[in-house]
């Protein structure tokens, strides 16, 4: 049976914004919200946020602090016509992608922005994790570039302390990882965990609180304790 060819992303014009940004190593930032939110039954994009605004806009101004370029994925229009909107207000690109509907989870989401961003460092992240903050977003970075030069070509993942957090990590989008990624998407692979068996990765500890992964509405509790705002 021949492999089953995903549809390529659709793509939007870069939004231009003033200021800005480095591009050491090539680093480019990747939103990831394009989930149904099943499970918390409404949009966790679009839930009030204590910092102001929504969980998408806390994502992305956080993200746009580090100072590089931003991609947002996602299918649903309500998303991309708010970060279209929230675009003047940051001082680095942001770039809209859209993800054809239904969402097929992230693992194909990584391979369209590889493929779309190539030889670039991704720094992925997902939009559910509402208490996430600068400082961790740059220990993840420390903790990667601070790294031998054996490892320097290696994923770096987020780690509570209990288990992995990869939607949070940083992703060489070099020729070995997309040919592994390809390979894998071919061969009908849809778990990012089993592929990082595969391919490898390095576990970087992080403070469990800010990687709070809210998924179910009892998550939002949790979220709500984590008094930092």
């Amino acid at each position: 049976m021949e492999p089953r060819q995903q549809p390529p992303a659709k793509r939007h014009q870069p939004l231009p914004n003033p200021g800005a940004w480095s591009t050491d190593a090539g680093l480019r930032c990747c939103l990831l919200s394009g989930g149904a939110s099943r499970r918390m039954g409404r949009d966790k994009a679009l839930l009030p946020h204590p910092a102001g605004g929504c969980w998408l806009d806390h994502s992305l101004r956080q993200l746009a602090a580090l100072g590089a370029p931003l991609t947002l994925l996602s299918g649903h229009d309500s998303h991309l016509s708010r970060a279209s909107q929230l675009a003047a207000s940051l001082t680095v690109p942001l770039e809209l992608l859209h993800e054809p509907s239904p969402p097929q989870g992230p693992l194909i989401a990584l391979g369209r922005l590889m493929r779309h961003h190539p030889n670039q460092l991704l720094l992925l992240c997902p939009v559910d994790m509402p208490a996430l903050d600068l400082a961790t977003l740059r220990q993840l970075l420390r903790a990667a570039s601070s790294a031998g030069s054996s490892q320097s070509s290696l994923i770096h993942v987020a780690h509570d302390g209990s288990q992995a957090q990869p939607l949070l990590g940083l992703y060489p989008a070099d020729g070995r990882h997309r040919r592994s990624l390809e390979a894998s998407l071919a061969a009908g692979e849809r778990s990012l965990q089993r592929w990082l068996a595969v391919v490898g990765s390095q576990a970087v500890p992080l403070p469990a609180g800010p990687l709070l992964n809210a998924n179910r509405p009892g998550d939002l509790d949790q979220f709500n304790r984590w008094d930092v705002y």
